[in-house]
């Protein structure tokens, strides 16, 4: 209970930190960084944003014959939206559509729908496993041709001398901080890092060209902003050394696959692949996990029975469960 309440705790501290970055990004984006979108587009994808994740919190709410985890005062709403305020963000920030407003909101909603749809069994109740911004992303680019990514440019397209400098330094340090006070996923970071170096150098060692144009989009700072405020969503991604390592490299070698075929928003594409896949070990898992009841009244030589993920991918799901002989086979 302990552990738990602490997790809780600094996963709440966490996204308020997150919240308080993504919203600062934007203000400074719309007035001084030089963003190309309209102000209408965030606001509208907050709307869709935060509508959703209510009204999905009130459906199952009422299914479940509980309270709403959004009652109880100012405070606790503002706990409760904090997740579909950064979605709402960073699919507005991301996505470029012109003058048009629905495709943002599109995002947006998708974004928050995932985690309701796309949710797999594990160790003490359900999950979602598709991160939800780069989903949001992911579904606006593959449904509406016309829809593309934000131009890198942007970011920093007011920028100059100094400035060109500090703005992504500021990235590098404060996301370093967050994700190694609070998520935790530093691993999975240098593991995404150390791939995508490994995956350019072998691109390049193929086509029988320089590997520096390979690693120019990890001078960009959407890439920065992908790799600090992403890729890491604790929510979606393994808790494990091992299984971070493997899951930031896996998005690496997907996103490198990706390019070599000439697919376009590889990034995206790429993390939302490796999510599917860890969803796809997870379920799997947990399909086995319930069938060790069952297991426990066939005859055995054994005094444990060890069941662990498929393969040799099985870290991006879960750990090891070692079940007692004789443990309780009703649950």
């Amino acid at each position: 209970m302990t552990a738990g309440v602490v997790w809780r705790d600094t996963r709440l501290a966490g996204l308020r930190r997150f919240a308080f970055a993504i919203t600062l990004l934007n203000v400074l984006g719309h007035t001084v960084l030089g963003f190309e979108q309209s102000w209408a587009q965030p606001l509208v994808s907050l709307a869709a944003a935060y509508s959703t994740e209510l009204l999905l919190e009130w459906v199952s709410a009422r299914a479940a014959g509980r309270r709403a985890r959004f009652l109880g005062g100012p405070k606790v709403l503002m706990d409760f939206l904090l997740s579909a305020h950064i979605s709402g963000l960073a699919c507005a920030m991301l996505l470029y559509a012109n003058s048009r407003l629905w495709p943002v909101a599109f995002a947006a909603t998708a974004a928050i729908a995932s985690k309701a749809i796309f949710r797999v069994r594990v160790e003490g109740g359900e999950r979602h496993f598709l991160n939800p911004s780069n989903f949001g992303i992911t579904a606006t680019l593959l449904l509406f041709h016309w829809v593309g990514i934000a131009p890198p440019y942007m970011f920093t397209e007011n920028l100059n001398g100094a400035g060109d400098w500090i703005l992504p330094g500021i990235i590098v340090l404060s996301g370093s901080f967050l994700n190694a006070r609070f998520t935790g996923r530093i691993p999975l970071v240098l593991a995404w890092l150390g791939t995508f170096l490994l995956q350019g150098l072998v691109r390049a060692v193929i086509s029988g060209q320089s590997p520096v144009p390979t690693w120019f989009p990890m001078t960009g700072l959407a890439f920065l902003l992908f790799t600090f405020y992403m890729v890491t969503d604790p929510a979606t991604t393994p808790n494990s050394r091992r299984a971070q390592i493997a899951f930031g490299a896996g998005v690496a070698i997907a996103y490198g696959v990706l390019v070599s075929l000439h697919v376009v928003y590889g990034l995206f594409f790429a993390l939302t692949f490796v999510c599917v896949v860890r969803g796809a070990l997870l379920a799997v898992g947990a399909r086995r996990r319930a069938e060790v009841p069952a297991r426990e009244f066939a005859p055995r030589s054994r005094d444990a029975v060890a069941v662990s993920g498929p393969g040799p991918l099985s870290g991006l799901a879960t750990e090891s469960v070692s079940v007692p002989k004789g443990a309780g086979g009703g649950d």
